[in-house]
């Protein structure tokens, strides 16, 4: 049995959560769940991840690594080789395509592909604007003298 949630009322009452609202919709709509290549997903820092997958089979060119705007698709597509005929095929080599919806403000450092793991290095980089600042409270410190303006001098 599947709950659907209705946001309707929360857009009423809020401004600026248009996209957590839409990643919450799209996480209802997900149907089956698909666990190839199966992978994980490790913080290795404050602001540094690191997504790995097992693709066991492919190589470089087979494979393509795109982040359009939060989104991060991988995808993977083998070219058939005819070596004979299988009799028994265990070791998965079918086309897949893998989404990571990514937070704001993060960004693929390096991605590399070392005995079958494919790793994928993300680091998130808070702009300077947005990062907090220390607000120094100005009252403490006593004030210069103001500035006067002499009147003219007359000389005689």
């Amino acid at each position: 049995m599947r709950n659907e949630f209705d946001f309707a009322p929360l857009y009423r009452s809020s401004i600026g959560f248009d996209r957590v609202f839409n990643l919450l919709n799209n996480a209802q709509r997900l149907q089956a769940i698909d666990t190839w290549p199966p992978y994980d997903i490790v913080k290795t820092g404050e602001n540094d991840y690191r997504i790995q997958m097992a693709v066991a089979g492919f190589a470089d060119a087979d494979l393509d690594i795109t982040q359009e705007r939060n989104v991060l698709v991988v995808k993977g597509q083998k070219a058939e080789q005819k070596e004979g005929e299988y009799l028994h095929r265990g070791i998965a080599g079918r086309a897949f395509e893998r989404r990571f919806e990514l937070a704001d403000h993060v960004r693929v450092e390096n991605a590399s592909l070392t005995n079958g793991l494919l790793s994928i290095e993300l680091k998130r980089e808070i702009p300077e604007a947005m990062k907090p600042r220390k607000i120094a409270i100005g009252g403490s410190q006593p004030q210069a003298t103001p500035l006067q303006i002499d009147a003219e001098k007359q000389v005689a």
